[in-house]
């Protein structure tokens, strides 16, 4: 890797979806459960930035310093239950993510 954190970006499309899954399962049983949502694959936070510029052809200004304390490495959700229990994964990928996410910001410059 290239140093930088690496973490499990999730399409907020894909994250909804998720939680949809879930709901509609406790319609069919009432106990409750947990369940990682994610894609189940990690990418680098200079991953991330490299595929929005690539994606959106913008530039990105950053500047890589020391890890922050207490930052950890690596992480990303082990999705197996989620697929096993609510028959539910991610469909949607990174350069989706970064095209929706420059999209909608776009469109949206003062929020929502």
């Amino acid at each position: 890797m290239d140093g930088t954190a690496v973490r499990d970006y999730i399409h907020v499309v894909d994250l909804g979806k998720g939680h949809v899954a879930a709901l509609e399962r406790l319609n069919d049983v009432s106990k409750m459960i947990t369940v990682n949502l994610g894609t189940g694959e990690g990418f680098s936070v200079l991953q991330m930035i490299k595929t929005f510029e690539h994606v959106n052809e913008v530039k990105i200004p950053y500047i890589i310093t020391d890890r922050r304390k207490g930052d950890i490495a690596s992480c990303y959700a082990d999705t197996s239950y989620a697929k096993e229990c609510l028959g539910w994964s991610a469909k949607l990928n990174l350069n989706d993510m970064c095209r929706d996410t420059w999209k909608w910001t776009s469109k949206n410059p003062n929020g929502y």
